[in-house]
């Protein structure tokens, strides 16, 4: 019986965990369909500069977005975004409250909204260009986008991006606290989305 066991375990060890097929990289290999985001494998970030010392982070822990694709027509693809500005997090839970209604007017404008106009792609990557709407204003906003892959596998079929983009907060009327934050926003996004 021992002899069985060590045999089986000596097999185990050798023959390893199969290694998980990598994602298409090619956006035209993406089935048609809505997409939706996948809440557990998304992270929507914000740094601002503090007093020229550091880039303070802040994370929106509440936010919804979807696209609609078509590999016959890639520019047309329609992205769009909901945050729950109360939702900011700086990781103190009374600065993040205040934080909220101070940068964004969290109590009058509890969310901010993102609708694209327009894609521009160069393979992999491009730009990804629409409206945002923070504290009742909306401006345009460029996005930069990286598609990083999509799959079909065990966890079902889905696509993943990361994107980073830049906006002057001043742009939708934050002007608040600035002699100690910048007013530049850096965005940075990190997305999985799955097929409907």
């Amino acid at each position: 019986m021992f002899r069985l066991f060590a045999a089986a375990l000596v097999a185990a060890t050798l023959c390893g965990t199969p290694a998980l097929a990598a994602p298409a990289t090619d956006p035209g290999k993406m089935p048609a369909g809505t997409y939706v985001l996948e809440k557990t494998h998304a992270s929507l970030i914000a740094r601002v500069r503090h007093m020229g010392l550091s880039n303070y982070t802040m994370r929106f822990n509440r936010f919804e977005a979807s696209y609609d694709w078509d590999p016959r027509n890639p520019e047309a693809a329609r992205v769009t975004v909901t945050v729950d500005t109360t939702s900011l997090d700086v990781g103190d839970p009374k600065t993040s409250a205040n934080f909220a209604d101070d940068y964004l007017d969290a109590r009058d404008h509890p969310k901010a909204t993102f609708v694209s106009r327009q894609i521009k792609r160069e393979g992999s990557k491009g730009q990804l260009i629409g409206d945002l709407t923070l504290r009742g204003v909306t401006r345009p906003v460029t996005l930069d986008v990286e598609f990083r892959g999509y799959d079909s596998g065990i966890l079902g079929s889905r696509a993943g991006f990361s994107a980073t983009g830049l906006i002057k907060r001043s742009d939708f009327g934050s002007t608040s606290m600035s002699l100690f934050a910048a007013d530049d926003i850096e965005l940075i996004i990190e997305v999985e989305f799955v097929r409907k």
